[in-house]
């Protein structure tokens, strides 16, 4: 029986012998995915290989109905022979507190754009590794942080790019006087005006750049702010250094602010309406009409005041019933001594008037 045993041990160590005598091989890594635009199941190698992204630019600027490429490349290292297929993903940042926005999914040639960017959005396929995003029709809420995500193999990598529009802030009271909006009351009364609410942001820059407003006003995050160059006793307090006063966070639905609206650059014009006589609100509105124009918003006035240098001397209608001009060349008889848009409130619909007229230019920018 002991022979026999040996025998048997001696046998089995010969079978196992060639499998301990082989070299140990590394086996390829893969990873099983299915592809979520096309529905097609794909198994890749990802052996070895390190993703990388860029973006050459942490910051671009547009305006209203232009466009704006995002540049974001990626590239693999070692590189490869036969490029890998990634899923490329651009999203909106809102806030550490808010989900990102959906904005643009592609796998190769397929695509897909959500809500707001549906057909206004596509990559730019410029070369080999470009996932740069390319926006059309801007509008007045693309502002903000994006974030470019490109997903190939195991691996993905981000960055991000904010996009800037060149615009102005201004301050927007309600007809019935200071502090009639809520937060609610206050998006609208900006979109009314072709405009959005100002971020922090925007109106830090628009303080850096010389704007004094006494009255608090809602800001996009739902905090209520001002900015103030010269303090004094009601407004800031007395010696204390100029800055963005905060009021903080306040009840969207019950604190009633003014607000702080940002509108855009545009192609369009501005211009000035008087005919023989002053006009009422209505008939201000007919005349710009027979122009071939619309009576011109708030934001397009400080839009063509700030980036068109509108500037003129006497007092006009605006759709929103409030009386106005622009001033870009401070001169005596024509407001304080520093450019700007002055207001006049809102007189009565029949007091007589000029009037601020706008036309679009379609087909330039």
């Amino acid at each position: 029986m002991g022979r026999s045993l040996q025998a048997l041990l001696w046998f089995g160590a010969q079978l196992l012998l060639p499998l301990w005598a082989k070299p140990v091989t590394q086996r390829p890594i893969t990873f099983y995915y299915q592809d979520l635009i096309t529905g097609l199941s794909r198994t890749v190698d990802v052996n070895g290989v390190q993703l990388h992204i860029d973006s050459p630019q942490s910051t671009v600027s547009g305006q209203k109905d232009g466009e704006a490429t995002l540049p974001c490349h990626f590239w693999f290292e070692p590189d490869v022979s036969h490029p890998k297929r990634v899923r490329i993903k651009w999203s909106k940042v809102s806030s550490a507190r808010e989900p990102e926005t959906d904005v643009l999914v592609a796998i190769g040639t397929h695509s897909r754009s959500y809500g707001d960017y549906s057909g206004r959005v596509h990559l730019s396929h410029g070369s080999e590794g470009d996932a740069s995003l390319v926006i059309s029709t801007l509008q007045l809420n693309d502002t903000g942080l994006y974030r470019c995500e490109v997903v190939g193999g195991l691996e993905d990598q981000s960055t991000s790019i904010h996009l800037e529009l060149h615009g102005v802030v201004f301050p927007y009271q309600h007809p019935q006087g200071r502090y009639h909006l809520s937060f609610a009351g206050a998006q609208q009364a900006c979109t009314e005006q072709d405009a959005t609410l100002a971020t922090f942001s925007q109106l830090y820059e628009s303080w850096r750049e010389g704007l004094h407003w006494c009255n608090a006003g809602w800001l996009a995050d739902g905090t209520v702010q001002y900015p103030i160059t010269r303090p004094r006793g009601n407004c800031g307090g007395p010696g204390v250094a100029p800055g963005v006063r905060s009021y903080g966070k306040r009840h969207r639905h019950q604190h009633q602010y003014d607000v702080f609206c940002f509108s855009s650059a545009f192609s369009g014009e501005v211009f000035y309406l008087q005919p023989a006589r002053a006009m009422s609100l209505a008939q201000a509105q007919r005349a710009c009409v027979e122009q071939g124009a619309l009576i011109a918003k708030v934001g397009q006035l400080y839009s063509a005041w700030r980036f068109q240098g509108l500037d003129h001397c006497h007092a006009g209608w605006l759709a929103d019933g409030s009386v106005r001009y622009a001033i870009t060349k401070p001169r005596q008889n024509c407001g304080p001594l520093e450019p700007g848009v002055r207001s006049f409130g809102f007189p009565p619909p029949q007091h007589k008037y000029g009037v601020y007229c706008y036309k679009e230019h379609h087909g330039s920018l």
